[in-house]
């Protein structure tokens, strides 16, 4: 069963605005071919194919997510999507400035979580605290204070 702490991190405004621009630029793009006839097939293939091509990168971006379980995390950003073990994450950082959460990695590397931003506000800060709790709870030792 899945708790409530482990419920995924998901970005709200980017989602909602990535979502409706992926549909203007679609409904954009079938307008555009209909309002002009008169373009040949290689230019109306072009338009079709930048169109998709937007709409995929904003749906991408729609889908970054992060996914806690209890063996460790799956981040989903907007290319790439990798699998942690709570042992290789060291610490969570989300200080000013940050645009998404910041996680500090046992090799010394860094991966951004792009599932928390900060332009959900209040919300990501929340998020932010929910998922260095999550840290501490799933590395702690016998040892620790």
């Amino acid at each position: 069963m899945v708790s409530d702490d482990d419920r995924p991190f998901r970005p709200r405004a980017a989602r909602v605005v990535s979502l409706a621009v992926a549909g203007l630029v679609v409904a954009l793009t079938a307008a555009l071919l209909l309002a002009m006839p008169s373009l040949g097939w290689l230019d109306r293939a072009g338009f079709v194919v930048v169109g998709l091509a937007i709409a995929w990168f904003c749906w991408r971006e729609a889908a970054v997510v992060a996914r806690p379980d209890a063996t460790g995390l799956v981040v989903r950003n907007l290319l790439l999507t990798r699998r942690l073990a709570w042992a290789q994450i060291v610490s969570v950082r989300f200080g000013q400035g940050r645009p998404w959460v910041q996680l500090d990695l046992d090799d010394g590397d860094t991966l951004a979580v792009m599932a928390i931003q900060r332009a959900d506000g209040a919300l990501a800060d929340q998020e932010a605290r929910r998922l260095a709790t999550l840290l501490a709870a799933r590395t702690a030792t016998r040892e620790d204070d």
